[in-house]
This record gives structure tokens, sequence and C-alpha cells, in this order.
């Protein structure tokens, strides 16, 4: 899992060396906000969508290590679940990257 956490970063840096250029000073990133001023952030807060994703994925994989050693299922749910983590995370870093650009 470490091995797609680490192919999934190189994609996030490769997609935004690449569209560095292109990108306003600011970007539309707190989408849960009202439409307008209040959605808008510096381009460097897109960085927090990476850094959540591997916080929430050590910390997933932490308790699944130390709580679930023994309980085959619950190892093979969490896996799942840190995975479906990392797509989405990717996807909307990707979307928002895609939209601003």
């Amino acid at each position: 899992m470490i091995k797609v956490l680490v192919v999934v970063d190189i994609i996030m840096a490769a997609a935004f060396a690449w569209a560095f250029r292109s990108l306003p000073e600011q970007i539309p990133f707190f989408y849960s906000k009202p439409w307008g001023e209040s959605q808008i952030a510096d381009k460097w807060y897109i960085f927090l969508l990476p850094l959540l994703m591997h916080v929430i994925f050590f910390i997933n994989d932490a308790s699944r290590k130390k709580f679930f050693s023994d309980d085959v299922t619950i190892q093979r749910l969490m896996k799942y679940v840190n995975l479906f983590f990392i797509i989405a995370f990717t996807c909307v870093y990707l979307k928002i990257l895609y939209l601003v650009s």
C-alpha cells in the first residue's frame, strides 16, 4: 500500500509541476463555504490535500496494526478504506488543478 501512496505522490507532484505556470495566485479551495470570496485560498493550500491524505493513511494503518492485528476481515476492510482515501484525495487534487489551470 505504501507503493501506491508513493506512486500517487509522484503523480500529484508531476501534475502540480505541469500546472504551476498556469495556476492563478488564488484558487477556489474551500468548497463547503458559500460561493465567492470565502472559497478562495492561496495556491499553496493545495498541498493540504496530500498532507491530509498521508495523515489519514498513517493513522488508519497504525490503528489497523495496533488494534486489529489478529482480525483478517477488518484488516482487509481498512486496506480498502485506505485505498479509497488515496483515490478520493488524488481525484479531488487533480480536479482542482484541472479546473483552475
